[in-house]
């Protein structure tokens, strides 16, 4: 059970004093040669990433999430000379997924957050030219309607042919964290991505993974842990603030999550063996245990009710007992029955202290801001023993937030 009163977690307790100067504005040269601070039983050690699997028991399953960071800005010239900024967050509901929206071709509708809407008159087109290797690519931008927090835009472009995808990676740029004080650089559109990126679809990198390199997956394989991947496409809302006294009235972003029947299985098979990289790797790792117990509890359900919300797991979902074996074996046999190789789910659950993890047995993640729902899903894995990780990390002059250092920490 997840033993969890929402209403007495307040969000000031998990605070800490973070200097500017501990924020990394730039990654270091080398990828694995970031420091990692490793916490187990009790105890504090310094070494490199490169040293990493050194620390993983043999046999071990590591899942990355192979998601890749889009080029969502998009900066427009008004004809009078102004600019308007477009961020593309999310694809318009009309579309199944992620993935089925950076394949439109010539035309696509988007949720967005715009710079400057109010110099956008209605009925204004924006436009947008460029030329790539002789061949002119024209962007029109139609505001169709404006939402509580974002606007629907319609994004129409030529040639045709080009996907969403390739139009972003023409026209857009990569859109760094708001908490990195400078412009984007051209080295950005590489070290912001991970080495094994290869699902379009996050405005954030999995900054976890940021660290890994062909070094270390090679002395990984001399230890024979293996690894896989999940696609969880990282949204805007990571980077949220939690803006009220108790956790129970924050509003938890809604992410979309991919993952291919074969790893599902590969995770059945490695079940106490089983190491994220990543908070996204891991709340999607979870979100299946609570599927399948969905699935155990009613073999018949819909698809769009595996859906994971905010605090199901802690409410409706918190009585039920399964052991992970069950709930995986549940999935995969539903999985079977409606022919579905490929999950494609939401998950919005919000691991806080108190949460049981289920599937995993550590995690290698960066350091994270204060009063955030990353570092409640830490004090959820190690405790309060977290406070003892961030005041070493403090002191000992760790890099912080997504070019910073990070920690493997066992459960």
């Amino acid at each position: 059970m997840n033993d969890v009163d929402l209403k007495k977690i307040n969000i000031e307790d998990f605070s800490y004093g973070l200097p500017a100067g501990r924020i990394a504005n730039y990654p270091l040269p080398e990828r694995d040669t970031s420091k990692l601070l490793v916490y187990q039983d009790g105890k504090l050690k310094e070494d490199r990433y490169l040293h990493i699997a050194d620390y993983l028991p043999e046999g071990a399953l590591l899942i990355f999430n192979d998601t890749r960071v889009v080029e969502a800005r998009i900066l427009f010239q008004k004809p009078t000379g102004g600019s308007i900024e477009i961020f593309c967050l999310s694809p318009h509901e009309r579309y199944s997924d992620i993935t089925t929206a950076m394949l439109q071709k010539g035309e696509v509708w988007w949720n967005c957050l715009i710079g400057g809407a109010s110099k956008w008159k209605k009925g204004m087109v924006l436009q947008k030219e460029v030329v790539v290797s002789g061949k002119e690519i024209i962007l029109n931008a139609v505001f169709k309607e404006r939402r509580e927090d974002s606007f629907v835009i319609e994004l129409q472009w030529s040639p045709s042919e080009l996907s969403f995808a390739e139009v972003l990676h023409t026209m857009g740029f990569i859109p760094l964290p708001p908490y990195i004080k400078r412009k984007v650089e051209e080295s950005d559109n590489e070290r912001y991505q991970t080495i094994y990126a290869k699902q379009d679809g996050s405005v954030a990198a999995p900054t976890a993974g940021l660290h890994f390199t062909d070094r270390i997956f090679s002395s990984l394989r001399e230890k024979n842990i293996r690894h896989d991947f999940i696609t969880l496409h990282v949204g805007a809302g990571t980077f949220k603030p939690v803006k009220s006294e108790r956790i129970a009235d924050h509003v938890m972003h809604t992410e979309m999550m991919e993952v291919r029947r074969e790893t599902i299985e590969n995770v059945l098979g490695s079940v106490g063996k089983v190491y994220c990289v990543g908070t996204t790797s891991l709340r999607t790792v979870e979100s299946l245990y609570w599927m399948g117990v969905k699935a155990m509890t009613d073999p018949s359900i819909e698809p769009d009710r595996l859906n994971i919300s905010q605090w199901e797991v802690y409410e409706s979902l918190a009585d039920h007992v399964a052991t992970p074996r069950q709930s995986l074996e549940a999935l995969l046999d539903w999985m079977k029955r409606n022919e579905i190789d490929r999950l494609v789910a939401e998950t919005q659950i919000m691991i806080v202290p108190g949460y049981s993890f289920r599937m995993i047995e550590g995690l290698v993640t960066n350091f994270h801001q204060p009063r955030s729902t990353l570092l409640l899903l830490v004090a959820a894995l190690i405790g309060d023993h977290w406070k003892e990780v961030y005041r070493y990390a403090v002191e000992h002059d760790f890099r912080f937030l997504s070019y910073g250092d990070g920690c493997l920490l066992f459960i």
